[in-house]
């Protein structure tokens, strides 16, 4: 339980480090992002992971996995980082409060879609309820930061101060969230891949293996986007050393803050059955990270500042149905023999 609670809060946090450290393109936030979640990563797996009772370290977990394992590993790291990438753009167009219901959002449905077609998981009418809940309160964020951007601007417009009559167009964040999230609902499940079998990963071989994929990708995908950026004039890396050394501290502690929600997460899941929780709760926090993000870019950040009540209505109306969406697939499994 506590294992799952920190998981959550670590996923659902990281990225107010992004938020710290202000005008700072996330381009550049995400070398230290990779850079702090290898460093923490291996630091894990050759502490924490060398602590095991039967005396079997992470360099024997490594040596005993079979190659399809470290395959499976290694893919994921690479395509959660160009997820997480698009998701880091989506929250500094859009905001925590966007960003992550449309995400991960988004990655729950089409994770839930799957198991409904395969027929795993449990009560298809649960799930489908979920799903459609879920989707509403992307809907709702999504005409909420509609309605705040044309608010703001109007308000700009009034004091004078708007750069330009036309108003901004608020698709952008969301499109690129939820790119992000259609992604992302694929590394999960190939990370528990490499974690099955005689031949499996243990969960800290498994992460140090896929932030090796996560780092050498960055370094390919941040090429991209820093030339095409999402947003403002293309970057050059000079400016990465140019930064504050806090801004680097910041994006480093982002990804080791994402580094420990995983591993916390993984070692439930090679947790023996025995001693798991009940399976509703277990969902419910391990895929709650997104109402965390989104309380502190509302209470924290105050992403809508600016906007009248109805916008900020829906935002938090948003949350109360995303929960009651997750709360439906979680429940899903309990009641598989009643369908």
């Amino acid at each position: 339980m506590l294992l799952l609670i920190l998981g959550m809060v670590f996923w659902g946090s990281w990225a107010n480090t992004l938020k710290l450290v202000g005008k700072w393109r996330f381009e550049l936030y995400y070398f230290d992002f990779a850079i702090g979640l290898a460093l923490a990563a291996f630091i894990l797996a050759f502490t924490a992971g060398n602590l095991g009772f039967d005396g079997f370290s992470v360099l024997d977990d490594l040596g005993h996995a079979g190659k399809r394992q470290w395959f499976y590993g290694f893919v994921a790291g690479i395509i959660f980082n160009f997820a997480n990438m698009l998701l880091t753009a989506g929250i500094s167009v859009a905001g925590m409060a966007v960003a992550f219901p449309v995400g991960i959002g988004l990655s729950i449905i089409v994770g839930t879609a799957v198991g409904l077609v395969t027929k795993q998981g449990g009560n298809p009418a649960l799930q489908t309820g979920g799903c459609a809940l879920i989707m509403l309160a992307i809907l709702l964020i999504a005409v909420a930061n509609s309605m705040a951007n044309v608010q703001r601007h109007e308000a700009l417009a009034r004091a004078g101060k708007a750069k330009s009559t036309r108003r901004p167009s608020s698709a952008k964040g969301v499109i690129l969230s939820a790119v992000s999230g259609l992604l992302m609902a694929a590394f999960y499940p190939m990370l528990q891949k490499g974690m099955e079998g005689d031949l499996g990963l243990g969960p800290y071989a498994i992460l140090a293996v896929f932030s090796l994929g996560v780092f050498s990708s960055t370094l390919v995908f941040n090429i991209f986007f820093m030339n095409l950026s999402v947003e403002g004039d293309p970057v050059e890396i000079a400016d990465y050393f140019k930064a504050k050394p806090t801004y680097h501290l910041l994006g480093t502690l982002g990804g080791i803050l994402w580094a420990c929600g995983a591993v916390s997460l993984l070692a439930v899941s090679a947790s023996p059955v025995a001693g798991s929780i009940s399976p509703a709760l277990s969902n419910w926090l391990r895929q709650g990270f997104p109402l965390i993000a989104a309380l502190w870019g509302l209470l924290a950040w105050r992403e809508f500042r600016g906007s009248d009540f109805s916008a900020k209505f829906l935002a938090f109306l948003m949350l109360i149905v995303f929960g009651l969406g997750l709360t439906l697939i979680s429940l899903a499994p309990l009641y598989i023999r009643r369908m």
